[in-house]
């Protein structure tokens, strides 16, 4: 069949951009100029620009027009002038970790050495993990305020995994998933792949506006609702517990199921309980200890409901099965010595002096975060345009993401997800920070 003529257009920029020729911060011609350039309808041009933007190659504006992204960040391209050992900081991705963990790790690896049944790490492990491991996880769960039988956790390697798990289980090409109008890219990416289509719910600073969640139920067959109620990816925000029991009621009335997200959830102990106690027979509960044990321990579990859990058990068979025996060994390992309590305990504390700095030196500033996060958002004055922030920053070895990045919507705003764990240390986080804000007007 042959191709669209608008698709080799498409794909003549997308080559341009991402061999450079099209340099990062480009303006691109208006759609009006395009359309004349090249002989299209406005309509088609405007089509372009579509296919362009989802491919994460260039962003628009509202009111300046359409400029070239830059290709780092969150997609995994790092740029050139930034190589590792010049690079200040990594303020784009969170990666918290204490002094003392690869010491631990060693001990720990050797203490699995030790023990008398290693072979048991050699041979694969049944999908969603063994009936011991996933009790360990299901009394580590009575903490987050879950109390389930451990038939109903399985184990991931990661949350990612787990959240991909899920939608490849329980949803379809061209379901309709609805998520807040800025939400975690790993959910776009997955979307993306899986064919689902994302619907933009609009974010309060109370969380997903349950008003907007009902009337887009309303209005189309919503299969799922995609949700972070204990900090939010990135803005922060904490839902309250009557809004959690709204959401629910929602979810029940239209008969949708729930994703919970509960990445960072441990940073904030003092939240309602979670959306799983909440509405259990209709919410699956993802989380991992990527962010208070290490990120590159790819452990993750869910929570399933029981009439969920057969279809979830096979998509993990079709894919990986779902953690490595030495990961889950290690990681059961944790919790039963009572590591992760500390290092979560730690991590609460390191996360607060962060935020502390972070509110210090932004000071004045459209700076939004809670006192718990690892994160905050950055909006940027009028006139300053993200994609040429990240890019100065970049520049002087500070990496940072952009709106576009969490952006269901296609204009984001101008603004910053700033990461403030792992790299810089605590020592030196404000001095980065400064830099960043040297960079804005005052």
């Amino acid at each position: 069949m042959r191709q669209p003529r608008y698709k080799a257009i498409v794909d003549r920029f997308a080559a341009a951009i991402r061999s450079g020729r099209l340099a990062a911060g480009s303006r691109m011609p208006t759609h009006r100029e395009l359309a004349r350039d090249h002989g299209i309808a406005l309509a088609t041009a405007t089509r372009v620009y579509t296919e362009l933007a989802e491919a994460g190659l260039v962003v628009g504006e509202p009111g300046r027009g359409t400029f070239v992204r830059e290709q780092f960040g969150y997609d995994g391209v790092e740029p050139q002038r930034v190589a590792h050992g010049n690079r200040v900081a990594d303020l784009a991705f969170n990666q918290p970790l204490d002094p003392g963990q690869a010491d631990d790790l060693r001990d720990r690896l050797r203490e699995l050495a030790a023990t008398g049944d290693i072979e048991t790490l050699l041979v694969q492990h049944p999908p969603g993990g063994r009936s011991t491991d996933r009790a360990v996880v299901a009394t580590h769960l009575l903490d987050a305020g879950i109390d389930v039988a451990p038939e109903n956790v399985l184990l991931t390697g990661g949350a990612q995994h787990g959240l991909d798990t899920v939608l490849r289980a329980l949803a379809r090409p061209g379901d309709v998933i609805a998520v807040d109008e800025l939400t975690y890219p790993g959910i776009k990416l997955i979307a993306d792949v899986q064919g689902i289509e994302l619907a933009a719910v609009r974010h309060t600073d109370r969380g997903m506006s349950l008003g907007s969640l009902e009337k887009l139920c309303r209005e189309r067959s919503v299969k799922a609702v995609y949700t972070m109620p204990t900090l939010h990816n990135p803005l922060g925000s904490v839902m309250g517990a009557d809004d959690r029991s709204r959401m629910a009621a929602v979810a029940r009335r239209y008969d949708t199921f729930l994703i919970e997200d509960a990445t960072y959830a441990f940073l904030a102990p003092d939240a309602p309980a979670p959306l799983y106690a909440v509405a259990p027979e209709r919410t699956v509960y993802v989380a991992s200890l990527s962010k208070n044990l290490a990120t590159g321990l790819r452990f993750g579990f869910l929570v399933a409901p029981t009439a969920h859990r057969h279809r979830l058990v096979r998509t993990l068979k079709a894919s990986s099965w779902g953690t490595p025996p030495i990961i889950a060994a290690l990681a059961v390992a944790w919790l039963r010595s009572g590591a992760i309590t500390r290092w979560t305990h730690q991590r609460r504390i390191d996360a607060r002096s962060r935020q502390h700095v972070a509110a210090r030196v932004f000071s004045g500033l459209d700076y939004r975060a809670h006192p718990a996060a690892y994160f905050g958002w950055l909006r940027l004055p009028s006139g300053i345009r993200a994609v040429q922030m990240e890019r100065t920053l970049a520049a002087q070895g500070i990496l940072v993401s952009t709106a576009d990045e969490f952006s269901v919507r296609p204009h984001p705003p101008a603004a910053l997800r700033i990461s403030l764990s792992g790299t810089p240390t605590l020592a030196t986080l404000e001095r980065v920070l400064e830099t960043i804000r040297t960079e804005l007007p005052p």
